[in-house]
């Protein structure tokens, strides 16, 4: 999958905007984890980043799908660049079903280029090719996580889930996000989800 990950891979052409009221709180920053009786076996014991989630419907990078390790020189490439300087490995995730060849990296939030987008305060996620660079550089986030593709939902299409009991949510922390064994990820958010209840 790395390889066909990486073919026309590019910086995601969707980004998330500024929050526009919802009639109820606004879920973004919070962990999306997957009900075990979600029905869609794409989401099965799938953990969610929310980036937005307006009025207009929620947008979200899958956290917990690993997909391929690949040299950040490799990705530099598949994104058009050269940069051979680059240096170390990364890991991929598959962040979600819709345009899977949209990169994003996901990360902690002392870094900050144009482009940034604030999570919540703890995280923030970044789309450009420049944050690539800066990664494979040593300049980039303490914490990071690079996912293609994403998870969206319409006007109402995540409300009507979540009262059908589809998902719960979770508050985020950065451990969680980065720092949580992947095959874990899932049951951990889960037990912060009952200790929260």
């Amino acid at each position: 999958m790395g390889c066909l990950l990486l073919m026309g891979a590019r910086p995601a052409t969707v980004t998330p905007q500024p929050e526009q009221q919802l009639e109820r709180p606004s879920l973004a920053g919070q962990l999306l984890v997957a009900s075990p009786n979600i029905g869609d076996p794409r989401f099965f014991h799938t953990v969610i980043l929310l980036l937005r989630h307006t009025k207009d419907g929620a947008f979200g990078i899958v956290i917990n799908r690993p997909a391929a390790k690949v040299s950040l020189a490799k990705l530099l490439e598949g994104l058009g660049e050269k940069d051979k300087a680059a240096d170390g490995d990364v890991d991929l995730y598959a962040g979600g079903p819709v345009q899977p060849e949209a990169g994003f990296v996901i990360h902690s939030a002392e870094y900050s280029r144009t482009g940034t987008v604030p999570v919540n305060g703890l995280v923030a996620v970044t789309s450009s090719v420049e944050v690539f660079r800066d990664i494979g550089h040593r300049k980039g986030p303490s914490k990071s996580l690079i996912a293609f593709g994403y998870a969206g939902w319409g006007p109402n299409q995540l409300e009507f889930e979540l009262s059908h009991d589809a998902w719960f949510t979770a508050m985020a922390d950065p451990k969680l996000i980065f720092d949580e064994q992947r095959d874990r990820l899932w049951d951990a958010a889960i037990e912060r989800r009952l200790r929260a209840l």
